[in-house]
């Protein structure tokens, strides 16, 4: 079974644009090192405030990230309350981490 790790958290009003332009930038290196075996997306929530990162295998892939570091570095100056994760288990997808059909 897949194995993955959910994190969420809230940023302040002021900070969200930074944040997604740090999440921005992790996914334009991870685009140029194309590290094997990490599947790895970021939701922005309809609020324009929670973000919603899920991560699979990979292990500590993202920690060898040098924009998942600058991301990591003030994050606990971009939230309003420490970010809640957990690991999860795979129970059904339908195409969600597949490439685009051209």
């Amino acid at each position: 079974m897949t194995e993955a790790f959910v994190v969420r958290y809230r940023t302040t009003p002021e900070t969200a644009e930074e944040n997604q332009r740090l999440v921005e930038a992790v996914y334009a290196e991870l685009a140029e090192s194309r590290p094997d075996g990490l599947q790895y997306a970021t939701y922005r929530l309809a609020d324009g405030v929670t973000f919603v990162h899920v991560a699979i295998g990979g292990g500590d892939v993202l920690r060898e990230v040098a924009a998942f570091r600058e991301f990591q570095r003030d994050l606990g100056e971009r939230v309003d309350a420490a970010p809640e994760s957990s690991s999860a288990r795979l129970v059904g997808s339908y195409r969600v981490y597949e490439p685009a059909q051209s």
